[in-house]
């Protein structure tokens, strides 16, 4: 199982707008081939901080997800709502 932490720092009043879409797509991205499920969370001390945690099979299919029209379309959507460049981390439990 692959972990995927992407940071989100978002512009101070951008964030309602990018949880909307966030929670407007959650059920697509979970029902992505190989998405086991994913989060969004918000940093306690700085709320225009977000992380989302999904969790897949195998790197494959987050890669499937990550080529796939609704990332791109999800991407297009929330992008302008960064305050500074998103940061992703791909991880194993051990």
């Amino acid at each position: 199982m692959l972990i995927r932490l992407v940071k989100l720092t978002l512009e101070e009043n951008k964030i309602n707008q990018f949880q909307q879409v966030f929670e407007e797509r959650r059920e697509r991205i979970s029902n992505a081939k190989g998405c086991l499920g994913v989060a969004l969370l918000q940093d306690i001390h700085h709320p225009n901080i977000l992380f989302t945690h999904s969790k897949w099979d195998n790197e494959a299919s987050l890669n499937l997800y990550r080529n796939s029209e609704l990332f791109i379309e999800t991407w297009k959507r929330v992008k302008p709502l960064f305050k500074a460049p998103a940061q992703a981390w791909s991880v194993q439990v051990k």
